[in-house]
């Protein structure tokens, strides 16, 4: 037990989706959640438009993801999360306004419609950061691996590396800026 509470408070998100759905721990899936709380809070506020049933909402949420979670693969848990809260929202405001059946369906394909662009579209952008990072030097491309998608801090990345706190921020810095302008050149070529 000792071993899920202290991976619990400093796994990586993907740690914790994991260690979830292998053991069906609910304390690791709230410590998880928690993590978020606020992020779907804000969602359900943007939609719903009142504190009182955003607040609901948070709480109907993570009974969902005690389901969802374990049924449904996740890369990105931040996503993931994100676009089921939206979902969840829009389900209970679709609810409450009883739309008629033909323009509820109509509202469903559009909107199944704009996710997938906007699925497409991060694809597209992911693919065009990967090919970018791999043309960092190297110190550049380990550092904003380490920082941006392992999630490590600058300690972490230094003891990881060897390299000297500094010259990790240095790095992280640098390969940042030239990760834009990769990312931009290839965006604005493809235009």
């Amino acid at each position: 037990m000792t071993f899920i509470k202290n991976i619990s408070n400093t796994g990586t998100d993907e740690d914790l989706v994991a260690l979830y759905k292998a053991e069906g721990d609910m304390q690791v899936l709230a410590d998880l959640y928690q993590r978020y709380m606020d992020l779907i809070y804000g969602v359900c506020l943007k939609y719903m438009k009142d504190p009182e049933e955003s607040k609901d909402c948070v709480l109907n949420i993570f009974e969902e993801l005690v389901v969802k979670l374990k049924k449904y693969p996740v890369d990105h848990f931040k996503a993931w999360l994100y676009q089921l809260s939206k979902n969840h929202c829009l389900m209970k405001l679709r609810k409450i306004k009883n739309l008629p059946r033909h323009i509820d369906s109509d509202l469903v394909h559009l909107e199944e419609t704009v996710h997938l662009n906007a699925v497409m579209e991060k694809e597209h952008h992911f693919s065009i950061m990967e090919d970018c990072i791999s043309k960092l030097v190297k110190e550049q491309r380990e550092v904003i691996e380490l920082f941006y998608l392992k999630e490590k801090c600058y300690k972490e990345i230094a003891g990881t590396t060897g390299l000297d706190p500094n010259k990790v921020r240095s790095f992280i810095q640098n390969g940042r800026r030239n990760l834009k302008i990769c990312m931009d050149k290839t965006m604005a070529a493809q235009a």
